[in-house]
Formats: structure tokens, C-alpha cells, sequence
């Protein structure tokens, strides 16, 4: 036996799978980008997709993660439902991406959903959403109702004095189940069901003459009126115009909106909203050493020295830092390690706080109510003194009020029913 020659090959196998080894290691963690880029839900989400593509680019000039750069990966589903399960599959199949960041409507996150739990995939939801709902592969950086629609109507009710309630929305499941829980909610708080108005409009609804009257009609009862806005899209533009060209002022009948940020408000003459409020959990308005930064970073960016930012941009720069704190965590961008690792990671938000990742995937959140200004911008004029943690479920629909999620072992149930012991098993098994 040649053990000279033995030797020599043992070592250059020993070479080939170092350096096999170290160009693995060097692989790019793929970065799955899944927003409308086309179609109604355009005008919210391509800004979406450009905050993420920001966001990789300022951690691949810090060094990337593990000394890996990140690989954005961008389709357009195009605000077609059915387009956003197949961009999904595309994304996690074909491009092998190890973590998406997308969506907006809920109808999108539910077409999405069984195609990420069946693929194993990551993804991080960054908008506002009607709750009942806890999955062990999708992380709701975005409100729950308790974290927007709750604190609202309470501030309506308390601070304003409301008594006549218009629930206004896009017909689909966010609205519906978010405005479930509002009627629920009111008549708890005694409110009669005359002086409740529901509406429904589909997708890009742009002739609201006749409800807009109807609007100022309810409203003219003696009761103070507000209305409570669940609209997503491009059909917020005509609606908010409409209101304008029917005089309907915010001191008559305030309008609270849930899909409003300032993303939506720069397309439109703003003048006649002055006053009118919106719900959320950061506005570009906030003053904090933090929100100024991201906000530079953004101008810088875009290179538009008007260039705004708007809360599903904050949910997305907190959900990707959350990531990478838990790759960082984990030691690995396994999908299974990082589902681990996230769970009580928390990181700086724009407000001047932290957020952190809870047991149900939720994360905390400061409410916010701001007053629409003749800029586009919104002056604070009510928020919660700390954080709150994100409700899976709601305690006001009958299915859910005995449910929690909690997704650490031993549990690891997105649904457990504390009065029966058990675990339902599907991720939004209580709202079908």
C-alpha cells in the first residue's frame, strides 16, 4: 500500500469539502418579496416592497447575517388572491427562499397560508388584521383588532362621545370579521342596534355618492355620528373625496380609518380632511431619534425629498429586524431553528420603544389615534401609556374567547381551548 499516496488523496478530499464547505457557508440567504406591484392594492403595497428592499441593503453594507448577504427575490402577485398562493409556491420551490416578507389583504395572507404551512415557509404579515388567527409559519407584525379597532372606538366613545357608529368597509374578510367584533363590542357597551350602520364595497369602489349621503343621512339623527373605516386601496381616494364634496366635516362626523396612512393621504388634496383620524401604531409624525433615522434613510433611498412613511413600513422594518436578531439567535437561517429562536426577540420600533415577539407570534405595539393636518401628515392626539401584546383571538366573538396560541413547547398550538383542554389544530380553525 502506497501510504504516501493514501495520504496525499485523504488530504485533498479534506480540501475539497473545507472549501465545499466554506462556499456553502457563503450561500446568500434568499429574501422572498411578496407584494402587489400592480392592480388596486398597488398604491399600498409597492412601498412595501422598496422598504424591504432598503432594509436588505443596509444589512448587506453592515456585513449581511452570519457572514452571509442577504438576495432579495421580488414577484408580483398583482392584487390577484388566487396569484398570491401560486407567487408563494413560486418563491419556496423554485427560488428556495428562506423567509417572505408580503401581503396586505387579509384574503391575500389566507391565500397564502396553507401554501407556507404545507412548505414549511416563513412569512411575516406587516398590516393591520382582524385577528382570529395564529399560525406556526406566519409572524403578524401588523395590529390585531385589541392593538387598533378596540382602542378606536373606545377613544370615539370616551374622549369624542360617540353614540352613532357607521361601519365602513371593503367586502372581504378583514372588514367583515374586524367590524363582527365592533358590533359585538357596541352593543356590550349598550349601544342599540338602530344607531349601528354596516356597508360593504368591493375592491376599487370608486361611485360614493349615494353612500356617502346615506353616511350624512344617519348622521343627522341628534346623535354624534362617526364612522369607522375598514376601506383598503385606491378606493380610499374617491371615498375621502366624496366626503369633501358633501361638506361632511370631521367635527360633524368624524372618520376613523384602519388602511389610511400617509401613503394613501399624498395622493390626495387633504384640505377638506383636516381633523378626520386614523388608527395606528406609528405615524411619520412621531419624534424619536429612531423614526428620524429610518425616515433619512428612506429620503436618502427613494431620493425624494417627500417621500413618506407610513406604519406597515414600520411593521416590516421591526418583523425584518426580528429575523435577523433570531438567524443571529439560532446560528442558522433553518426555518425550523429561527421559528424557535424569535420568541421573546425584541428590537427597537420607530416610536422610541421596543417590540417583542410573543408566544402567539403577535408582537407588542403602542396604539396611536392621529388627526389628519393639511399635509398629509397626523398630529397624535391620543395614545396608550405602554405597549400592547397582540390577541390572537378575541374575547368579544363567542368561538374565540376561550382560545389562546401559544407556539413554545410543550403546548405549540395556535388554538387551545382553555375550558376544554384541547387543541383545534388548523391556524384559523374558530373563523370558518
Amino acid at each position: 500500500m502506497n501510504i504516501k499516496k493514501h495520504v496525499k488523496l485523504g488530504l485533498s478530499a479534506l480540501a475539497l469539502s473545507v472549501s465545499m464547505h466554506s462556499v456553502a457557508a457563503e450561500d446568500p440567504i434568499k429574501v422572498g418579496i411578496l407584494h402587489s406591484l400592480s392592480g388596486t392594492m398597488a398604491i399600498s403595497e409597492s412601498t412595501l416592497k422598496d422598504t424591504m428592499l432598503m432594509l436588505i441593503e443596509k444589512q448587506n453594507e453592515a456585513g449581511g447575517v452570519l457572514g452571509r448577504q442577504l438576495e432579495p427575490v421580488v414577484v408580483d402577485p398583482a392584487s390577484n388572491w388566487p396569484l398570491f398562493a401560486e407567487k408563494a409556491r413560486e418563491l419556496l420551490e423554485k427560488e428556495e427562499v428562506d423567509v417572505i416578507f408580503g401581503n396586505w389583504t387579509s384574503v391575500s395572507r389566507k391565500s397564502v397560508l396553507p401554501v407556507v404551512e404545507e412548505l414549511n415557509g416563513l412569512l411575516f404579515y406587516p398590516v393591520q388584521y382582524e385577528g382570529e388567527e395564529s399560525s406556526e409559519n406566519v409572524f403578524y407584525t401588523g395590529a390585531a383588532p385589541n392593538q387598533q379597532a378596540i382602542p378606536a372606538v373606545d377613544y370615539l366613545m370616551n374622549d369624542i362621545g360617540v353614540e352613532r357608529w357607521v361601519l365602513a368597509g371593503t367586502d372581504y374578510v378583514y372588514p367583515r370579521t374586524t367590524n363582527k367584533i365592533l358590533e359585538t363590542y357596541l352593543k356590550d357597551k349598550g349601544v342599540a342596534a338602530d344607531d349601528i350602520m354596516i356597508n360593504y364595497t368591493p375592491f376599487g369602489h370608486s361611485n360614493w355618492q349615494s353612500i356617502v349621503s346615506d353616511i350624512k343621512k344617519f348622521g343627522s339623527a341628534g346623535k354624534k355620528t362617526a364612522v369607522v373605516s375598514t376601506i383598503n386601496g385606491d378606493a380610499n381616494v374617491p371615498f375621502y373625496r366624496e366626503l369633501g364634496n358633501q361638506g361632511i366635516d370631521a367635527a360633524d362626523i368624524p372618520v376613523v380609518a384602519f388602511s389610511v396612512g400617509e401613503q394613501e393621504l399624498s395622493g390626495i388634496d387633504t384640505g377638506p380632511l383636516v381633523g378626520h383620524l386614523a388608527a395606528w401604531n406609528y405615524f411619520m409624525s412621531v419624534d424619536s431619534d429612531a423614526n428620524y433615522e429610518f425616515i433619512d434613510a428612506w429620503v436618502d433611498y427613494t431620493g425624494k425629498e417627500d417621500a413618506v412613511t407610513n406604519d406597515p413600513m414600520e411593521a416590516h422594518y421591526i418583523g425584518f429586524n426580528m429575523y435577523i436578531e433570531a438567524v443571529k439567535k439560532a446560528g442558522t437561517a433553518d426555518v425550523d431553528a429561527v421559528k424557535d429562536a424569535i420568541i421573546g426577540v425584541a428590537v427597537p420600533n420607530l416610536t422610541g420603544g421596543y417590540a417583542t415577539m410573543m408566544p402567539n407570534h403577535h408582537i407588542t405595539k403602542p396604539v396611536l389615534i392621529g388627526e389628519i393636518q393639511d399635509n398629509g401628515q397626523f398630529s397624535v392626539v391620543w395614545e396608550t401609556p405602554s405597549t400592547v401584546a397582540g390577541d390572537a383571538w378575541s374575547d368579544f366573538l363567542p368561538d374565540s374567547k376561550d382560545l389562546i396560541s401559544d407556539w413554545r413547547k410543550p403546548l405549540k398550538c395556535g388554538n387551545f381551548n382553555v375550558v376544554t383542554g384541547t387543541c383545534g389544530g388548523k391556524a384559523d380553525v374558530a373563523s370558518n
